[in-house]
């Protein structure tokens, strides 16, 4: 093989398609946009949900519900997922370190789902009441934020 007689590999390439140059091309006359209306005009293409006039769908439906901007600095953790990390005082740079919250949460709250076993202390966490039956139950304790 030498830098002269190297070639696309065979279908790579395509002729770009050439409109508008006559009717043996098979592209002639309207240039394969069809007859008359905006779509068939230089320019003629109108924003994304626009309907011809008529009020669009985003539109004529009500608007609904609320997401709160603070929710993406709340976390849950689960008393299992407490019983996996397997440590005995536990507060938030714990629970970031080990991965089970992200770097930007700043309120987390323990939830009861799964068993613990284990005495856990929670510092500046929050539990919910069955949560915090759970973990008195084991042993543990969970000091007020």
């Amino acid at each position: 093989m030498e830098l002269n007689t190297i070639k696309p590999a065979t279908g790579s390439k395509h002729a770009k398609r050439r409109v508008g140059r006559g009717i043996g091309s098979g592209l002639g006359k309207t240039a394969g946009r069809g007859h008359k209306g905006q779509k068939s005009r230089a320019g003629g293409f109108h924003k994304v949900g626009f309907e011809g006039g008529q009020m669009p769908l985003q539109r004529r439906l009500p608007k609904r519900g609320f997401k709160s901007a603070s929710l993406r600095f709340n976390a849950e953790v689960t008393l299992k997922a407490l019983e996996q990390l397997g440590a005995e005082t536990v507060d938030l740079l714990t629970l970031k370190a080990a991965g089970l919250v992200g770097e930007l949460i700043k309120n987390v709250k323990v939830i009861k789902s799964g068993a613990l076993t284990r005495k856990v202390e929670l510092k500046g966490i929050g539990a919910t009441a069955g949560a915090k039956a759970a973990i008195e139950a084991a042993g543990g304790s969970v000091a007020a934020e």
